[in-house]
């Protein structure tokens, strides 16, 4: 038995290692030169350490190569989650006058999203539906440290055709808890507080076997008035799929459409909730047709959740 969720949430997320985001050219008398390219590193890559010293800044990451006066470093790397060693010589910027990689890199992210259930006994829940990853790379953000804040909805970006649509808000100056796994399945939790509620709003998870093509609801946040429950409906079973994909929804409900034209950016996490029992979370909204998305089996989720919230 869980807590279904439906409200909203920030998170603040440090990486473990820095996540190379690209590759450029450093200006040199006689020729611009990439290092970083000339020693194999690759947007996607995860900068793990220099010379044996572990690297978790963009920050840190300039300093050790200012520092090395031109000498070969050893980088650590993964890459599709395989390790391997690269040596990387730095060169004289002209311009800026100080050693550089030319390799851009990527420390934090934050975002909003929509919680998907919470479990009472721990104080952990789930959310999103899928993992928080970088936009321009779409690598899964390795997780150093997170926070969990608390967001106000502000407004809603109504989506069209070919242009999602969005929640928009405002984190607020409090943390409510700490971000403990981003997977591809969902990000999960532990909060200081639970929200208020009683033993009749917990409710059943369903096995992949129960679920149905059919009418279901989806529950999240709009606006202050908080939680609220929209109809919609299955369309379409798609078996395991991968990231989040596990069936096709249709939003049908005349104030949901009315409000956002369907499901938007910051919807991702809403529980989804057929025949009283919560069978999976709003992943994906299709870019050609914003009333319907992509959502993924609560059994996928579980499937990642850490044992210390679950």
């Amino acid at each position: 038995m869980v807590l279904p969720g439906g409200d909203p949430f920030g998170v603040e997320l440090q990486t473990k290692g820095v996540l190379v985001v690209g590759t450029a050219p450093v200006d040199c008398p006689g020729e611009d030169i990439s290092p970083a390219e000339r020693a194999g590193v690759k947007a996607g890559d995860i900068l793990v350490s220099i010379n044996g010293k572990e690297v978790n800044s963009a920050a840190g990451v300039v300093q050790q190569v200012a520092d090395s006066g031109g000498g070969a470093l050893t980088l650590t790397l993964t890459r599709k989650g395989v390790a391997k060693e690269v040596s990387l010589t730095p060169v004289r910027s002209e311009s800026e006058r100080a050693w550089k990689a030319g390799v851009w890199v990527r420390d934090h992210t934050a975002g909003i999203g929509t919680v998907t259930y919470y479990i009472p006994e721990t104080g952990g829940f789930s959310g999103l539906g899928h993992g928080i990853c970088d936009s321009d790379t779409g690598v899964l953000m390795p997780l150093s440290r997170g926070s969990v804040m608390e967001v106000k909805i502000s407004g809603i970006r109504k989506g069209a055709k070919g242009v999602p649509g969005e929640l928009r808000g405002y984190f607020s100056s409090a943390k409510v808890g700490s971000l403990v796994g981003n997977t591809r399945s969902g990000v999960f939790g532990v909060l200081t507080e639970m929200p208020e509620y009683s033993q009749k709003d917990l409710l059943p998870v369903a096995s992949p076997a129960e679920i149905r093509e059919g009418n279901v609801t989806i529950r999240c946040t709009l606006d202050e008035s908080g939680i609220h429950e929209y109809s919609a409906k299955i369309v379409k079973l798609c078996g395991n799929e991968k990231n989040g994909k596990n069936f096709v929804l249709e939003v049908t409900d005349p104030a949901l459409l009315e409000k956002t034209g369907g499901i938007v950016q910051g919807m991702s996490g809403s529980p989804v909730i057929q025949n009283g029992k919560l069978v999976g979370a709003v992943t994906h909204v299709l870019l050609d047709d914003p009333a319907r998305g992509y959502g993924i089996l609560i059994e996928n989720v579980f499937s990642k959740m850490p044992e210390i919230i679950g």
